[in-house]
C-alpha cells in the first residue's frame, strides 16, 4: 500500500496507483478523493497512521513547503514498513530552475514560502533521517524556453532541474 505525502489533487499519486493521501490544504483533497485516493487531512511532520504501514512513499514537490524536513522524514521512515521506499520529486536548488524560482521567489504566490534544497541537502537528510542507498534520476536539462518535449530521464543529479531521488528503509 502507497502513500502521498503532500497529495495535492492527486494529480501525480493516481496515475501511480497510490492509495492513501495526506495533505494540509482541505480544498485540494476533494480533488484528490475523485480520483480514488482515500485522503486526510494531515501535515507531513506528524502523519495520523501506525507505524510500519505502508510499502512505500511519495512526496512530489512536497520537502520544499514542509515546515520541518527532518521531521517529515523522520514520519515517512516511521510509517514505513522495513524495506519500504521514499519517493521524492524536487526542484534542485543548484539547477538554473531552481535559481531562477529563488530569484522570483518573492513575487511568486506559489513559490513566496518555500524552501529550495540542493540534490546533495536532500541525500544527506536522507541519509540523516536512516534511510539508505539513494538512487537518483533527472530531466529538465533545458531551460524552460528550450523545451518542447518531454526529456527523458537521465541518472544521476547534476544536470536536470527535477530530481527524483528513491530511498530505502533497512
Amino acid at each position: 500500500m502507497g502513500l502521498s505525502i503532500g497529495v495535492g489533487t492527486g494529480r501525480f499519486a493516481a496515475p501511480l496507483g497510490v492509495q492513501v493521501g495526506i495533505d494540509p490544504a482541505h480544498d485540494v483533497l476533494d480533488y484528490a478523493a475523485n480520483r480514488d485516493i482515500s485522503t486526510v487531512q494531515a501535515i507531513a511532520e506528524a502523519l495520523p497512521f501506525s507505524h510500519s504501514r505502508f510499502d512505500y512513499a511519495l512526496s512530489v514537490t512536497t520537502i520544499c513547503f514542509v515546515d520541518d524536513v527532518n521531521a517529515m522524514l523522520s514520519e515517512a521512515y516511521r510509517v514505513l514498513k522495513p524495506g519500504g521506499e521514499l519517493v521524492i520529486g524536487f526542484i534542485d536548488r543548484n539547477s538554473d530552475l531552481g535559481q531562477h524560482y529563488l530569484a522570483h521567489q518573492a513575487e511568486n504566490v506559489f513559490y513566496r514560502d518555500a524552501a529550495f534544497y540542493s540534490a546533495n541537502e536532500v541525500e544527506q537528510l536522507l541519509l540523516d533521517a536512516g534511510f539508505m542507498k539513494p538512487v537518483w534520476v533527472q530531466t529538465l536539462g533545458k531551460t524552460l524556453d528550450e523545451t518542447h518535449e518531454i526529456e527523458p530521464l537521465r541518472e544521476g543529479y547534476g544536470q536536470g532541474a527535477f530530481i527524483v531521488v528513491k530511498a530505502k528503509r533497512p
